[in-house]
């Protein structure tokens, strides 16, 4: 005899029916979130790349501009002889010898200094000025922006491109900035021929300061993409963050002058503020108001002067 259910059990049934299937909610829940994360995995590694691969600014000025004659020169990075170009501008004086190092993304010019007036006033104190681009900048070659890691060894070369030129005077100061003033205080503190570092808007530690501000540059949410930018960076360039690390290096007794801007909130000025703490011999300068690498533009007059004094001229 066939059962038939009585109607209670049909409308409970029903109702059972109606109810989502938490298997397939649970694996469409899965798949979604197997996605999510191949994107950001997938953001993070196109990430790492645009930040590694800036494009190049154009050299769209000359010192000639400013009245100033020069030669164009070219040299080999240290360690894998990259070749990189650049100016050499002569002082009559030839007081004493700057090597300009130029922050992420720039080039020679540093346009938002900008490093060209900058260079006048330094060559018309008797100061002989070589500016140059780092590799992946400018008219150097290279295909990769390491912020840093690699570009160490590019101002090193720099450095031994002077000392291989005795008309120069070898006493050798390096002027850094943003990007450029980390590694300027990387390369002062381990070359012997380097008597003096101006850091303007140096970061102290590449590792904490992107642990800190990597959205600044990402323009995405610090979480998730933080952590995966950081776990990728290596895979996909071969980078190591935590060897760019301007607050571990041991200065002994070389001067050194940093200059920051209170208003700057792509590096804070924290940065500085530590370098100061470490290094013995360090005097800071800050400047009201000015934005990162702006000192220069908000208040050239006391910016100058400080400089020059910093280099006793």
């Amino acid at each position: 005899m066939r059962y038939l259910p009585d109607s209670k059990t049909v409308k409970c049934r029903e109702r059972l029916s109606g109810r989502p299937d938490i298997r397939r909610i649970i694996s469409y829940c899965a798949v979604i979130f197997a996605i999510s994360c191949v994107a950001v995995v997938a953001i993070s590694a196109y990430v790492c790349w645009d930040l590694t691969h800036p494009k190049h600014e154009p050299i769209d000025g000359f010192p000639t501009d400013y009245g100033l004659n020069y030669q164009q020169v070219s040299f080999k990075s240290k360690v894998d002889s990259l070749v990189l170009k650049g100016w050499l501008i002569k002082a009559a004086e030839n007081k004493q010898t700057v090597i300009f190092a130029h922050g992420y993304g720039k080039n020679r010019l540093q346009s938002d200094v900008p490093l060209l007036p900058l260079a006048q006033v330094l060559v018309r104190n008797g100061i002989n000025v070589l500016m140059f681009d780092f590799r992946n900048s400018g008219e150097s070659d290279g295909e990769i922006t390491s912020v840093g890691q690699f570009e160490v060894r590019d101002l090193a070369g720099a450095v031994e491109f002077i000392k291989q030129h005795q008309e120069l005077n070898q006493k050798i100061s390096l002027f850094g900035f943003s990007m450029g003033a980390s590694v300027a205080l990387i390369v002062g503190a381990q070359e012997p021929a380097v008597s003096a570092v101006i850091a303007d808007s140096p970061f102290a530690d590449l590792t904490t300061y992107l642990e800190e501000n990597l959205a600044v540059w990402t323009k995405l949410p610090a979480f998730p993409f933080n952590h995966t930018v950081f776990a990728i960076i290596p895979a996909v360039t071969g980078l190591n963050a935590g060897s760019v690390s301007p607050v571990k290096q041991d200065f002994a007794d070389k001067p050194v002058l940093l200059i920051h801007g209170e208003a700057d909130t792509d590096i804070p000025i924290e940065n500085s503020e530590l370098l100061l703490k470490t290094y013995r011999q360090a005097r800071m300068v800050r400047i009201p108001g000015a934005q990162h690498v702006k000192a220069f533009q908000t208040d050239g007059e006391r910016y100058i002067k400080e400089i020059l004094n910093f280099l006793e001229i």
